[in-house]
């Protein structure tokens, strides 16, 4: 019998049907593949994101009609502005925009809490993108009041406030503002800061003006900062100085060890003469001997004598110092005060003369107060010197070359720019070296050579500095601690202080000096005093 042939036709119908098969297979696992691919996308994407999708229709208005140009979905996580869309049309300005805002595809979702730095820094936030609007209309407003806008700038001013009342809503209920309820204010400052672009407030425009304010508010500021310090300088100089002198003599005796050994020799001018005798008088110091003197019956103190009155009869000197015109007036007020050609404040260089029967003495201004025995700065051995002051040069502008010109060759010649400088105030003076080394003629020489004014500009300190150089022993600063009339004092060199001095313009018995420091002169003052009740000193 004959075998029949193989039949193959069964096989291949069964293997092309598992080929079907697994081509059925593979792509319904592809086709999961992408959709958890997808689903996982979606919800990696920030929820704030979802709800941060919207599309808006612009209509182009023309001289007849107006229809729609382009259907447009802006997707706000990508930074597309209402510029955005306005440069990519290209508008031009004598046409109008109308602007609808439809609801977002997805529901807002507002988040738990409110973190205001994440707020500002994220670029998909509503908060800043409504501040931004803010700061940018705050600059336009500035420019529309310049430019006698004054219409346009209260409707910029409005819509800022009603911005602002979102920003403080959503920052009282800590949760961040939504699209929803944010979307009309972001619209309509977004409009007037396109009417702003249409009205030439570009980049350039704004930059120029804020330029030209800052300038302006910079010479303002000028002005204003030598009007206060000129004004300070006349309050100073007005209030009578009777009741700071009576500070330095009753601190000073209350402070002492043995008041019945300590003697004042007080210098003032005849108009306070009798007041000021009679005063320390009639009241008692706790032993303290006070003698009271006034410059005019000093005779030898005249033009003929003293360099300072005889710059006084020169005609140029007083129309420096008197007039208010000179040097049309660059050279700022404080260096034409006539305070310093004062003869109380030159005096100083005079006391030997003043004094002929002392040996030594301790000089004190009429803005100190004393808070502890000074009886210890006459044993200070000053080392064959004449001036016993505290150093200032702890900082680079208490030296020499602070007070002085050093562009002049007599200067520059004799002086050593970082010497250190110190300070007149509380000083020791040996008046027996004095003498014997002529200071008073050192003091006339560099006087004499300051008539024009090109040593030095004003005070007796740059004088003083001359004066004393290389006649100077450096004293303990806790002496002498300065500045309770400028600036902020470390407190522990408060409490260490032998002399605090009041030096500038804040003085503690006026209204202008630092009220921190002003217990530490009040309470040396006794304002039951019936005197000073009647003078209304307080």
């Amino acid at each position: 019998m004959r075998r029949r042939p193989m039949d193959f036709r069964r096989p291949v119908r069964r293997r092309l049907s598992n080929v079907v098969w697994w081509t059925i297979c593979g792509l319904v696992v592809l086709f999961f593949i992408i959709i958890f691919s997808k689903e996982s996308q979606i919800e990696s994407r920030p929820s704030h994101a979802k709800a941060s999708f919207s599309y808006f229709v612009l209509f182009w208005c023309g001289r007849v009609n107006c229809e729609p140009v382009l259907g447009l979905v802006a997707d706000k996580t990508r930074g597309i502005s209402i510029f955005d869309v306005l440069e990519f049309l290209d508008l031009g300005v004598e046409g109008t925009m109308a602007l609808n805002w439809q609801k977002p595809f997805y529901h807002d979702r507002i988040m738990e809490g409110l973190n205001i730095t994440d707020e500002m820094l994220s670029p998909n936030s509503v908060t800043r993108q409504l501040s931004d609007q803010i700061n940018l209309a705050k600059a336009f407003v500035a420019i529309a009041k310049e430019s006698n806008n004054l219409q346009f700038a209260w409707e910029l001013s409005a819509q800022i406030r009603n911005s602002q009342v979102l920003l403080s809503s959503a920052a009282t209920r800590r949760a961040p503002l939504t699209t929803r309820e944010s979307e009309t204010a972001i619209r309509d400052m977004a409009l007037l800061l396109y009417q702003a672009q249409q009205l030439h407030y570009d980049s350039a425009t704004m930059i120029m003006r804020l330029r030209a304010k800052i300038q302006a508010l910079e010479e303002q500021k000028s002005s204003v900062t030598e009007k206060s310090s000129k004004y300070g300088q006349i309050a100073a100089e007005e209030v009578p100085k009777g009741l700071y002198c009576l500070v330095v003599v009753n601190s000073t005796a209350l402070n002492s060890k043995n008041p019945n050994m300590v003697v004042f020799h007080l210098v003032t001018d005849e108009i306070n003469y009798a007041a000021m005798k009679a005063w320390f008088a009639m009241n008692d110091f706790g032993g303290v001997t006070v003698e009271v003197q006034k410059f005019e019956d000093f005779k030898w103190l005249n033009a003929s004598y003293v360099p300072v009155l005889k710059q006084l009869q020169d005609s140029e000197t007083q129309n420096y110092y008197f007039s208010g015109h000179s040097d049309d007036g660059r050279t700022p007020i404080k260096f034409r005060n006539p305070k310093y050609l004062s003869m109380l404040n030159h005096l100083r260089f005079y006391i030997p003369e003043v004094f002929p029967a002392l040996k030594k003495v301790v000089f004190l201004d009429d803005d100190v107060v004393t808070q502890k025995d000074l009886s210890a700065l006459f044993s200070i051995d000053l080392n064959g010197n004449v001036n016993g002051a505290v150093e200032t040069c702890m900082e680079t502008f208490h030296r020499y070359h602070k007070y002085l010109n050093y562009s002049h060759p007599l200067i520059r010649e004799h002086f050593d720019p970082d010497a250190c400088g110190w300070a007149f105030g509380m000083n020791v003076f040996d008046l027996v070296e004095w003498r014997r080394r002529n200071v008073t003629n050192i003091y006339h020489y560099w006087q004499e050579r300051n008539v024009d004014r090109t040593l030095w500009k004003l005070g007796t300190l740059p004088p003083g500095l001359l004066t004393f150089y290389g006649l100077t022993q450096p004293l303990d600063p806790s002496w002498h601690v300065l500045g309770l009339g400028y600036t902020n004092v470390d407190h522990h060199l408060i409490e260490k202080g032998a002399v605090l001095h009041f030096n500038g313009n804040s003085k503690p018995w006026l209204k202008i000096g630092m009220e921190k420091y002003k217990p530490l002169w009040e309470k040396y003052v006794d304002y039951s005093h019936h005197l000073l009740q009647q003078c209304n000193f307080h």
